[in-house]
């Protein structure tokens, strides 16, 4: 099976010298997490939230309490980019996982996600496994009120659970099948939680098995910004699990996060689907 390279990336990635030391890359190791400062200041965080509260479904004006994501914001906040494809974060993947880290994906949200607990390695993984993390960026103080991140240290040991391990369907029709079991196995594994309450600025690391998710937000009179990036890393193939089957991957081809801010989109659309069709008939 031949690697996805990194393919359309003009300009390579800024990396900052090695940030982590070897007690942080064994705590990793051991734990499943990490928890280091981006080195962004308030100025930078605060244009990043400027850039992003218009882009959040106009639901929010009617209920800001009610759980709103922003995927791939990147795409028009350069900030958000920025924050991506931050030098630290790079070369703390490169040291954790020995191979450069590639984003592909960003995620933004202005309260806590609530979200049930779960393993990335169900929506994304790769071959060879494993290559495949997740960097938390608290865009503000995090505590335990306004809906901290909720991980199980330890938990990145246990065995990698598909749908199929659950004698579940594919298809996300069948995803809150799949968190009921995760809850099961929670209880089974009498496993314990943490709470992310970090400072703004701040990064948390985590690996792609680590169980985890969204804890409640008890004071909803208040934000809990955050930015999350996903991580693959070069010299794999990419599928996504809740798509695939038994012994057939669904295969993806991520576009990479740009290294730079002078960046075109790939065309997806019709004019890129005729050029498909055309290579197929033998047209240039």
């Amino acid at each position: 099976m031949k690697a996805t390279r990194n393919k359309g990336l003009s300009v390579p990635y800024s990396k900052s010298s090695p940030p982590l030391t070897k007690e942080q890359i064994a705590r990793f190791d051991q734990n499943g997490y990490l928890i280091l400062d981006l080195d962004f200041d308030a100025g930078f965080i605060d244009r990043l939230l400027t850039g992003v509260e218009p882009l959040y479904p106009a639901e929010r004006l009617q209920n800001p309490t009610a759980p709103a994501r922003l995927q791939d914001a990147w795409k028009t906040v350069d900030e958000v980019r920025q924050l991506a494809v931050s030098p630290i974060a790079l070369a703390a993947l490169e040291q954790l996982y020995g191979r450069a880290a590639l984003p592909f994906q960003t995620l933004n949200f202005p309260i806590g996600t609530r979200q049930l607990t779960h393993s990335d390695t169900i929506h994304f993984n790769s071959i060879p496994k494993g290559f495949m993390a997740g960097v938390w960026v608290a865009l503000e103080d995090i505590d335990a009120s306004n809906g901290p991140l909720q991980y199980y240290p330890g938990s990145h040991k246990l065995r990698e659970y598909s749908m199929q391990d659950f004698g579940l369907e594919s298809g996300y029709e069948n995803y809150r099948h799949y968190e009921a079991c995760i809850q099961d196995l929670l209880e089974a594994e009498a496993l314990r939680p943490e709470f992310g309450t970090l400072k703004q600025g701040q990064a948390l690391i985590w690996h792609a098995n680590l169980l985890h998710g969204g804890a409640a937000q008890t004071d909803l009179a208040r934000s809990r910004h955050s930015q999350v990036t996903h991580y693959y890393f070069e010299d794999c193939a990419y599928y996504t699990p809740m798509n695939s089957r038994a012994n057939k991957p669904s295969f993806r081809k991520p576009f990479w996060i740009p290294a730079t801010s002078d960046f075109e989109l790939p065309d997806t659309g019709g004019r890129a689907i005729v050029r498909r069709i055309a290579r197929r008939l033998g047209f240039k």
